[in-house]
């Protein structure tokens, strides 16, 4: 099966090791990777090749979605790949779910590249399950970058927009 890959983009007014530790610290990660309208919990972040990665995120309107894992949630595991601090790191992903669709494991790749404004924070997603709708996907990535944005320079998201590299 040919599973696809997803890509988005944005200069962020930070540091690469600012963004780093906006990554790596749970109560930070859960105050921007979710997507609106959803909560997250980090279950499990040990950031070392092998080490686990493990999120919960909650849809807060119980008739906004399903959820890939079900009863609203959507859980994610896997593993760390590579980390090169505060550069690049990569990690394997895999949704809890009984649904063929969302099987299989995805691979993200967060690159924090010097800009001229800032940093350029680019994550790649690769080995896409089917079941995530690319348009869907995009906007999630695109919403997450905006929303690290906003956190790591103090501001609210949706705040002084800029249109997103892709």
């Amino acid at each position: 099966m040919n599973r696809r890959t997803d890509q988005a983009s944005r200069v962020i007014r930070a540091s690469a090791e600012r963004l780093w530790q906006a990554w790596f610290d749970p109560d930070q990660l859960v105050r921007w990777l979710p997507p609106g309208g959803m909560t997250g919990e980090v279950i499990a972040l040990d950031p070392r090749p092998g080490g686990a990665f493990e999120m919960v995120l909650a849809y807060t309107d119980a008739g906004a979605g399903s959820g890939k894992s079900g009863a609203g949630q959507d859980r994610i595991g896997g593993r760390f790949v590579e980390l090169d601090r505060p550069r690049f790191f990569s990690h394997e992903a895999s949704f809890k779910s009984d649904d063929p669709a969302f099987l299989g494991v995805m691979r993200l790749e967060w690159r924090f590249d010097p800009a001229r404004d800032g940093t350029k924070v680019t994550c790649t997603a690769r080995n896409v399950p089917p079941g995530i709708r690319a348009e869907d996907h995009e906007a999630g990535l695109l919403a997450s970058l905006a929303q690290l944005a906003a956190h790591v320079e103090g501001r609210q998201a949706g705040q002084n927009w800029e249109r997103d590299e892709r």
